[in-house]
């Protein structure tokens, strides 16, 4: 199906049973987040709200809400993409299988973005302050665009395929910005909004920015799509929809035509303003920290416009399924990019970049004793390629072991790498440098470690869900309960400061006196219950709350030759850190009053 608008999208969703519409007025002020959230968590319908507080524009969220609901919007165009982006990767698939790929080049090329003299967007104009100013937790700094399409090119060019379309939040109230006047804009250098301020920095040329909400719903996929190089957003965008990507210029100003609404602007070239706080993907809130601003020219909307919106928070959310969009296009390109891989999963419940499970091979020396070898040459591959190199764990386990090893089976991978990995061994650390920007868990912002936990070989010991009966660690450690056979959760003393890190020094000193075979990894925690209810709230909870360099010890640890290991159970530290990010909690009156949407005679009874 080709989407002119999003409003055609929408239609289609309504016509199929897969969106509703809300009547009644919702405050953007975490009213319609509240809503959000409820018919996200119950695989519910897309939402269109008629009615936004302030704002005489429609808003639009959760289309992307259900995985089945991602495939429907793309039905038609998924398999052809998939294909493109194959070739585009590596052509030499087109001499291997010419048959799979003999339309894929006359795919891309229908789809090179089209000018427009008369673009859609420029229906009307607004201002900041007439937008669905979304606020989605308590303690954001204000409201936010959370499904930007934000459109740069480099210095001295109009090229439209030059341009760089990214997918970095936009901050358009509160702090210290002057309402219509400044926006805020949460980009790193290493982005490609970044090259291109770095490039402005060095030019007389002003940085104009161009921000884009809407459109057809491959518009928004586009600028989070890690795309092979030389093949741009607005191609992908338009093979994704089946339609070619329209813009126009408005003087300096790259417009995406079909948007609903576009913002236009000039960055600042060596300036910056406090963006946020911001509840993140994460669970957690990313706090305050100076980020580029840009000065407001014009805000465009096309007519009966949708303002397109989501809400994040802990995973999974909405966004999960533009990683399971990602996974399906690309799967076929992992043993290109990453050689001996078979598989990679960026586990979505942990928020993505602080877990990666990855299955490998092993090629080498077949003779020598079977330990890890090549595999950790692919886990260094993972950590210094592209969006993988922000992963702060990588387990990687050898197919070899078990030929129907399934990352994206969770339960079942931990099992296979805790029966069989050598903590004397395999475990390598990676300290002083660089993490994920939206993870606090390290010893600055944007700063902390990385570990690689292999496995090879044959079954070292079996997993138990015992512990002797007479166990005793001291009144300072309290309930212990199992996440799963071989993994301990164990809640310990309340981490209060760096002299917190010694009650490890006590714990295995008590640990000492115990058998702990069958129990590989132990939890340091604060509550034991909620990671043993749901392996989610597990894998949660350790790996964005931990910084391994930090926070994973073991009974009997030694260093030999600048390699750590240890000869008991691996211990992870995984209590809340008094400089991580305030976690994700709900205004209890915005869910009281969003409570009667819900209820009996409510227009969401049944969906939340």
């Amino acid at each position: 199906m080709s989407y002119p608008s999003m409003r055609a999208a929408a239609n289609d969703l309504e016509r199929t049973g897969q969106l509703v519409r809300i009547k009644e007025e919702l405050d953007p002020d975490l009213e319609i987040a509240a809503v959000h959230r409820r018919v996200f968590a119950a695989g519910g319908p897309a939402l269109l709200f008629e009615r936004v507080k302030g704002s005489p524009f429609q808003a639009i969220s959760n289309i992307y809400g259900t995985f089945e609901r991602t495939d429907f919007l793309f039905r038609k165009t998924l398999p052809k993409v998939k294909k493109v982006v194959e070739l585009k990767a590596d052509p030499a698939n087109l001499a291997k299988n010419p048959l799979r790929y003999t339309g894929a080049p006359f795919t891309a090329l229908s789809a090179l973005p089209r000018k427009h003299l008369r673009p859609a967007v420029r229906y009307g104009e607004t201002t900041i302050d007439q937008l669905p100013l979304i606020k989605s937790w308590p303690m954001d700094g204000g409201a936010f665009v959370t499904m930007p399409q934000v459109i740069t090119l480099p210095p001295g060019t109009k090229k439209a395929m030059q341009t760089n379309i990214g997918m970095y939040r936009i901050q358009l109230s509160g702090n210290d910005y002057a309402l219509n006047k400044e926006i805020g804009l949460h980009y790193q250098l290493h982005r490609g909004i970044g090259v291109h301020h770095t490039q402005y920095n060095k030019s007389d040329e002003p940085f104009r920015c161009t921000v884009a909400v809407g459109g057809p719903p491959s518009h928004a996929f586009s600028a989070i799509m890690p795309l092979p190089e030389g093949l741009s957003e607005m191609t992908f965008a338009g093979m994704l929809a089946g339609r070619r990507f329209g813009y126009a210029w408005d003087r300096d100003w790259l417009l995406s035509a079909d948007a609903d609404f576009v913002i236009t602007g000039t960055i600042r070239k060596n300036e910056k303003m406090p963006e946020g706080p911001f509840g993140d993907h994460l669970g957690y809130y990313s706090l305050q920290h100076d980020f580029p601003v840009m000065d407001v020219e014009k805000v465009y909307h096309r007519k009966n416009p949708l303002w397109h919106f989501s809400v994040v928070g802990r995973p999974p959310a909405e966004d999960s399924s533009f990683g399971y969009l990602i996974h399906k296009i690309v799967e076929e390109l992992t043993p290109q990019e990453f050689p001996g891989i078979r598989q990679i999963n960026a586990v979505d419940e942990a928020g993505v970049h602080p877990l990666l499970l990855a299955v490998g091979s092993e090629r080498y020396m077949p003779f020598r004793e079977k330990v890890p070898e090549e595999i950790l040459t692919q886990a260094t591959r993972i950590l210094g390629s592209g969006q993988t190199s922000l992963a702060k764990y990588c387990i990687i386990a050898a197919d070899e072991d078990d030929p129907q090893l399934d990352a994206q089976d969770m339960p079942a991978f931990f099992r296979h790498v805790l029966e069989r990995f050598d903590p004397t061994r395999d475990l390598h650390f990676i300290t002083k440098t660089t993490i994920d920007t939206l993870d606090y868990s390290g010893s600055g912002w944007n700063a902390g470690s990385k570990m690689i936990w292999a496995c090879r070989g044959e079954r070292k010991r079996s997993l138990t869900s015992k512990v002797a009966v007479d166990l005793e660690l001291g009144k300072d450690f309290g309930y212990a309960a199992f996440v799963q056979p071989g993994i301990l959760a164990l809640e310990g003393p309340r981490f209060t400061d760096e002299s917190s890190y010694a009650d490890l020094s006590q714990l295995t000193e008590r640990m000492a006196r115990f058998d702990w075979e069958g129990i590989p990894l132990v939890i340091l925690c604060d509550d034991a219950r909620f990671l043993a209810k749901d392996f989610s709230n597990f894998l949660w909870a350790v790996f964005t709350r931990s910084n391994p360099s930090h926070d994973v010890h073991g009974l009997g640890a030694f260093v030999e030759h600048k390699h750590w290991g240890c000869t008991g159970p691996v211990i992870i530290d995984a209590r809340v850190k008094p400089w991580h990010a305030p976690g994700l909690v709900e205004d209890p009156d915005v869910e009281k009053r969003v409570d009667r949407l819900f209820a009996k005679g409510g227009s969401l009874h049944g969906l939340g």
